[in-house]
């Protein structure tokens, strides 16, 4: 796939899209980097391991939506 490249002061749709993503990937790690803050400081007694598990899933999950997969 070709990259078009845009005129000086401009942005392309693609270009939007980038920025988009790059906004998303940014606003994801600082959401679970809070996340994780409160988890660790959090009190979950038995449930514990739970939670844990269930953080490592969602962090993998959103890795790999937000991974780029086409070939």
């Amino acid at each position: 796939m070709a990259d078009v490249k845009s005129n000086k002061f401009t942005l392309s749709k693609k270009d939007f899209l980038k920025l988009g993503c790059g906004l998303g990937v940014a606003c994801t790690g600082a959401a679970l980097t809070y996340l994780s803050e409160w988890a660790t400081t959090t009190d979950f007694g038995d449930y514990t391991p739970l939670v844990v598990c269930a953080m490592s899933v969602l962090v993998n999950t959103l890795r790999k939506w937000m991974t780029n997969t086409e070939t």
